[in-house]
């Protein structure tokens, strides 16, 4: 187990463990297991809105048999609030299927994101018909919308989505884009924020982009000097051009750390087959029929995911991780995913559950003294403790003492000295 280099990610706990009469459980084995992370380990989790809105009972249990997968690995996902797709025609909304995605995850008891309420792409159509002020408004009004129609739901959100391009995005005409370069990025975001923040005052509510430059920064610094409630930084990794590396990995993360604010890496991208040549500037130019996974590549996918993971969770000011394809073939049909088209796992699904769940997850037995005492440091998160005579649970996200009064477990109750 690592100690030293995640000191952060752990907290020590003195606990008094009470049986389930008020008595001390005195000398007694306790198994102590971890069941969730307080750390953000995410995923796009699109495929929950499509298993719930097909008709067709198998194309259900294979995306079904997809979202086990997620689960096995993950406790954090991002779902589509994309504006021309979640509302294609004026007034008629994906509301439905998205929400019962959002319940079904947090039935699973993973933390939900919505992604984006603001972007100038995959913005609606039908909204070039207004001019900039009906335009603003409508944006407004639909973060409104969004955030209290979700809240309890879907408490986080990436508020606007690629800024520092915004106002000069010009490959088509679009409504945000149009209102940005009215209003400016600083008048823009802060317009945003403020809606998302009336709508929801506990939300956890992004900046995002791709751009990692000290553009990106200079722009957040505008924002906080302007009082836009910032709560989190989110920064893109889409790396279908190659593997960035530990010293661009650093470098990014000490240019953002400066804020003292949480760093969400929020599009993380890994692929397994070829690499995209350096020449594409824009990704979206790389057009291809197909982009096939390799056993070569899905080793190195591996072998980066698991670099690139450590060396996110040991710093202090991240946290949250979310790679952008569960499976290949989504985004540009790159193989991008942690399985293959057909759900089968390739070696990254192995080894971030590896990380995850066995190097980065507390499992232990201790012993109780004779005053029922007990202490243990273990990942922050929630906690079951077992012994023969009862059961109860922990929340572990600090140092604490704590008392634990255990309630009959099933198998106390069902023995003759319960």
């Amino acid at each position: 187990m690592h100690t030293e280099p995640f000191r952060h990610r752990r907290a020590e706990a003195r606990l008094r463990i009470l049986n389930p009469d008020g008595t001390p459980a005195a000398n007694q084995r306790v198994s102590i297991d971890q069941v969730s992370h307080q750390f953000l380990f995410g995923c796009g989790a699109f495929d929950t809105v499509a298993m719930m809105k097909t008709q067709d009972a198998e194309q259900k249990a294979f995306l079904r048999e997809r979202m086990e997968k997620w689960l096995a690995l993950f406790n954090y996902g991002t779902l589509p609030f994309y504006w021309g797709r979640y509302e294609p025609v004026e007034g008629q909304t994906a509301f439905p299927e998205t929400m019962a995605a959002a319940r079904w995850l947090r039935e699973r008891k993973v933390q939900v994101k919505g992604h984006p309420l603001c972007w100038h792409t995959v913005c609606a159509p039908w909204l070039l018909q207004y001019d900039n002020a009906e335009i603003l408004r409508r944006q407004l009004d639909r973060i409104h919308r969004e955030v209290s129609a979700y809240r309890g739901v879907i408490d986080m959100w990436d508020v606007i989505n690629e800024v520092v391009i915004m106002p000069e995005f010009d490959r088509y005409d679009n409504a945000v884009t149009r209102i940005c370069r009215e209003k400016g990025r600083v008048g823009l975001v802060r317009e945003v924020f403020d809606a998302a923040r009336e709508s929801n005052p506990d939300a956890v509510l992004l900046i995002n982009d791709f751009n990692t430059s000290e553009a990106y920064a200079e722009l957040i610094e505008a924002l906080l000097e302007a009082g836009v409630p910032i709560s989190a930084i989110g920064i893109q990794s889409h790396q279908h051009q190659g593997y960035w590396g530990l010293e661009k990995l650093h470098r990014v993360l000490d240019r953002f750390s400066r804020f003292g604010l949480p760093i969400h890496f929020t599009e993380n991208t890994l692929v397994s087959g070829e690499i995209m040549p350096a020449h594409i500037v824009d990704l979206n130019d790389w057009q291809v029929e197909e982009w096939p996974s390799t056993p070569e590549g899905e080793e190195r996918q591996a072998r980066e995911i698991t670099e690139m993971y450590t060396a996110l969770f040991a710093h202090p000011l991240v946290e949250a991780i979310t790679t952008w394809d569960f499976n290949d073939g989504c985004w540009l049909k790159a193989p991008s995913g942690f399985v293959r088209q057909d759900n089968s796992e390739k070696p990254s699904w192995h080894a971030l559950r590896k990380l995850i769940h066995e190097d980065w997850e507390t499992h232990e037995t201790r012993t109780t003294d004779a005053d029922g005492f007990l202490a243990f440091t273990g990942f922050k998160g929630e906690y079951t403790l077992q012994t023969d005579r009862g059961s109860g649970s922990l929340v572990l996200d600090a140092d604490v003492e704590s008392r634990i009064d255990l309630s009959p477990s099933r198998r106390a109750e069902s023995s003759p000295e319960a």
